[in-house]
């Protein structure tokens, strides 16, 4: 395996790029609101998993009262 120089790296690199399907606007975005909307049913979910069980092990314990 040679070593490439970086002239013909920077030009493999471009060539590589070129290749990419890149998403357009619309899709980013889409894709980003989609994520904040995940993320934060995921947090409330895990909330809503963890007040439970740290009433349960409250109750448990006998701390709860």
């Amino acid at each position: 395996m040679s070593k490439t120089s970086p002239a013909e790296f920077v030009r493999q690199v471009r060539q590589e790029v070129s290749k990419v399907s890149w998403p357009t606007r619309k899709e980013t975005t889409i894709t980003t609101v989609m994520v904040f909307i995940m993320a934060f049913i995921m947090a409330v979910f895990f909330f809503l998993v963890d007040l439970g069980l740290s009433n349960i092990v409250s109750l448990i314990l006998g701390l709860g009262g």
